[in-house]
């Protein structure tokens, strides 16, 4: 039979510095998370901005235009 291997697994430490623990923003899962919901508030800033304005008010036909109402009516 195969032998088993009693020993624990200890973690190896390269080097003399600990690594501290990273900051929120140094993991690019959470900056994309940040960037994504501050693009999605921004879209709907716009949208809710750009619907709460008056409709514009209606101007004067361009020159050589003919309404659809005015042609059926002329048959």
């Amino acid at each position: 039979m195969a032998k088993k291997n009693k020993s624990v697994v200890k973690e190896k430490k390269i080097g003399t510095t600990v690594v501290s623990h990273r900051s929120f923003w140094s993991y690019k899962k959470n900056r994309s998370r940040v960037y994504t919901l501050i693009i999605l508030l921004l879209m709907v800033y716009f949208f809710i901005v750009n619907n709460t304005k008056d409709e514009p008010k209606e101007g004067p036909y361009p020159p050589g235009y003919t309404p659809r109402s005015e042609l059926n009516s002329n048959q």
